[in-house]
């Protein structure tokens, strides 16, 4: 049996999940949902939930104008230039930072829970990142800039 390579799987779960954004980002766009809008809301019959009057500026930012899908759908296109990598970022210090993939992960997921067709990007976002935390704790790097390339 083989050792998991921690790196390699959370860069595939990471793929998938950025991908998985940007997709839900461009849905996000045309069907505007603000996804908490059920908590704190009130139920009118008709009219069925009503948000909450302090959700306003999320319903502002997501409903009226899509700027978090905006968002999330760069920090997806950029997840998926260092996943892929893009030519340019080929053996360079960017794309072989865990850490900086890190963050990058925790923003996606935070920006994708807040609107409705995100929430399972956020998810696999966060599985991703505890993925790479677990290939920083057993000392896993990706690739070395001098001529090795991860496959």
């Amino acid at each position: 049996m083989g050792k998991l390579i921690w790196h390699e799987l959370s860069r595939r779960i990471s793929l998938s999940a950025s991908i998985y954004a940007v997709w839900a980002s461009f849905w996000g766009m045309f069907f505007r949902k603000f996804f908490w809008d059920f908590v704190g809301g009130v139920l009118r019959n008709p009219g069925g939930i009503q948000p909450s009057p302090k959700a306003h500026m999320f319903i502002t930012l997501i409903v009226k104008a899509p700027v978090v899908q905006s968002f999330s759908m760069f920090f997806g296109f950029v997840m998926i230039a260092l996943e892929y990598p893009l030519p340019i970022l080929t053996r360079s210090a960017l794309q072989r930072s865990i850490p900086l993939r890190l963050v990058l992960l925790t923003f996606q997921s935070f920006l994708a829970v807040l609107f409705y067709q995100g929430t399972n990007a956020c998810l696999w976002s966060l599985i991703a990142a505890g993925c790479y935390v677990k290939a920083l704790t057993l000392g896993e790097r990706i690739g070395n800039a001098n001529n090795q390339t991860e496959e």
